[in-house]
């Protein structure tokens, strides 16, 4: 019987999707300055992929292609830079890597593009040095470094409490057929929950945020049955009212997909990228179409959910990204 150990790789490819909140409620904020989140989250077959190949002991290098690569940071600020230097940190090891990024998720667009690299570099580097980290070590290691991580790694769909690290799976029926399009320029998202906190203040306290807000049991149960229709009707996001106050001609792009036949439209998490809910691929079509013939968005793209979280991927193949 052959024991020898096998090998260990000299690169390892791995791939995370992008998001769509279809319930963000902002509840009031935390002494720690966020702010308590209760979000059902939904990954959508739009996926960022990481190679991490091995490099000199110590060494974090990275490089960034695809769409908005050049908004994409290379030194110590970029997330999956983090990500890797915080699994060395954990445990204990020199182990140097290079990071080749490829990009298709928009950047600073609300659909956790940075979180699902962060993600994908955790697995590849963990599988590259065989760390073998434990997967509730991972998710504690994902949730140092954004809110968002932990679902990165976790996909399909799934409820968020806490900053919306605290994640329990969601069941749901698919596919849901989604229109994403992109907005010409980007939002912070510390810049959008400041401006909901700016809004919120001039309300009366009885309006104001509470310190934790439900989920919506009519939307749950859409995602449950897969009814379109109701999960449309449900759709809410909190940071919407102060997306559109930061970036107004958001509306067009809502109103526009709305009137070509979406059965619900949202701006995805803290914008500016808009997400329009239809009823089939052949909808979901016609509702690109009428974006992208309006001018409103540089870029519109397809895509179904609920899709596969963070996963390595085979050699010699590549992740599917979405319809275009």
């Amino acid at each position: 019987m052959n024991t020898a150990t096998p090998p260990t790789p000299r690169s390892v490819t791995a791939t995370a999707p992008g998001k769509i909140n279809v319930q963000l409620s902002v509840g009031a904020r935390r002494p720690d300055g966020y702010h308590a989140l209760t979000t059902v989250f939904l990954a959508v077959a739009l996926h960022d992929t990481v190679t991490a190949t091995l490099a000199a002991p110590g060494r974090t290098a990275v490089t960034v292609i695809g769409t908005d690569a050049q908004r994409v940071p290379t030194d110590a600020t970029n997330l999956a830079v983090r990500a890797a230097q915080l699994l060395r940190e954990h445990h204990g090891t020199d182990a140097g890597v290079a990071l080749h990024i490829t990009k298709r998720i928009p950047v600073a667009g609300g659909m956790a593009g940075g979180s699902a690299d962060a993600a994908a570099t955790l697995l590849a580097c963990d599988a590259l040095w065989n760390t073998r980290t434990p997967p509730a070590q991972l998710h504690a290691l994902a949730s140092e470094l954004g809110s968002d991580v932990p679902f990165a790694l976790l996909g399909h769909a799934a409820l968020g409490q806490g900053r919306g690290e605290i994640l329990a799976d969601l069941p749901v029926i698919g596919p849901l057929h989604w229109v994403l399009a992109f907005a010409h320029s980007e939002l912070a998202t510390p810049a959008v929950y400041a401006e909901h906190d700016r809004l919120h203040a001039l309300r009366p306290t009885d309006a104001r945020p509470r310190p934790q807000p439900p989920a919506d049991p009519a939307l749950l149960a859409a995602l449950k049955t897969g009814d379109a229709t109701a999960l449309g009707a449900a759709l809410v996001n909190d940071l919407q009212t102060a997306a559109l106050s930061l970036h107004p001609a958001l509306a067009a792009t809502l109103r526009i997909g709305a009137a070509a036949g979406a059965l619900g439209s949202i701006v995805s998490g803290s914008g500016p990228t808009c997400a329009f809910l239809t009823t089939d691929t052949r909808a979901a079509q016609s509702v690109a179409r009428a974006l992208a013939a309006s001018r409103a968005v540089r870029r519109v793209r397809t895509v179904d959910g609920p899709a596969q979280g963070a996963h390595l991927v085979p050699p010699r193949t590549r992740p599917t990204s979405g319809r275009t």
